[in-house]
């Protein structure tokens, strides 16, 4: 519903036809508005960096602010998942989650061009070992190669994909984001985004998790992350009508859209929850700079 609502509003703006199209990979979407092919798309951080970087047409159109309305608390997080039974082995004798068992395991991230499910986990990762003898020269390269530092890395192409590696039991461990998977699983224990929760598929997910009501796993650690952009090609678009969405979009008519941000109490999902005074902003490039630090 929001696919459609965001469409409508789309063509009422610009006067033109919107095509949806929904890729089975953020490498394909990033390619498509770079290639000037798409005249808009929804990214994570990282695939606007990434687009930015190639094509410099390529602008930030709007970010789903945080509750508070503004860009402040515009954040997300990104998690580090295991099997329920196996979330033992990453606890420390004080009863808190780590890492370091995190070598010789099968892991599953996004895509490399996810931030949730690939920058930032690699960022966190080489952090962190980078600081012991071992690993000392651990790059992100190797991270993203079976063999090197994990014994199998397997990429399930978006969020879901990888939850559905873990669950399947093929990855033993795997990133992925609290927000591509909250119209599928609900909190079966625990605090939300915060280590030793427990998720559980809910009954009647669609897919890829039709089959797998009832399933679950544990967050082993939660990182907050810049909320994802909506992003647009100005030499498609052109500045003035990226400029006249921005301001449609940012609209207090559009915040108040249920069928956009879906109230708490609703009993369908949708694509931005309703908690307090969520919206659309407008940012600058720079407010992705810590994103783009995490490479450096």
């Amino acid at each position: 519903d929001a696919r459609e609502e965001i469409g409508a509003i789309l063509e009422e703006t610009t006067g033109r036809e919107v095509e949806h199209e929904l890729t089975t990979d953020y490498a394909i979407a990033i390619e498509s508005i770079v290639n000037d092919n798409a005249d808009l798309a929804f990214t994570g951080a990282e695939g606007y960096i990434q687009a930015k970087e190639r094509n410099d047409n390529i602008v930030p159109l709007v970010v789903p602010s945080g509750p508070s309305g503004t860009e402040e608390d515009a954040l997300y997080y990104s998690w580090f998942a295991t099997a329920v039974e196996n979330m033992e082995q990453y606890e420390t004798d004080e009863g808190e989650y780590s890492i370091d068992e995190f070598p010789g395991s099968n892991f599953s991230f996004v895509s490399t061009s996810s931030t949730s499910g690939f920058r930032v986990p690699t960022s966190t990762i080489l952090n962190h070992f980078t600081e012991t003898e071992e690993y000392a020269d651990l790059e992100e390269a190797d991270l993203a190669e079976s063999g090197r530092f994990f014994e199998q890395v397997m990429f399930g192409n978006t969020h879901q994909g990888s939850a559905v590696n873990l669950i399947n039991d093929r990855a033993d461990v795997a990133a992925f984001c609290d927000t591509c998977l909250e119209n599928y699983v609900e909190l079966a224990e625990g605090e939300e985004n915060t280590p030793g929760a427990i998720y559980e598929v809910s009954e009647g997910a669609a897919d890829p998790f039709s089959n797998l009501a009832g399933e679950q796993f544990g967050i082993i650690s939660a990182t907050p992350v810049l909320n994802a952009p909506f992003i647009a090609n100005e030499s498609t678009l052109g500045a003035d009508v990226v400029a006249e969405l921005q301001e449609v979009f940012a609209s207090d008519e559009v915040a108040n859209n249920e069928k956009i941000f879906v109230p708490e109490d609703a009993e369908e999902g949708g694509l931005f929850s309703k908690t307090a005074d969520e919206r659309f902003v407008v940012v600058e490039d720079e407010w992705f700079d810590p994103i783009r630090e995490l490479s450096n």
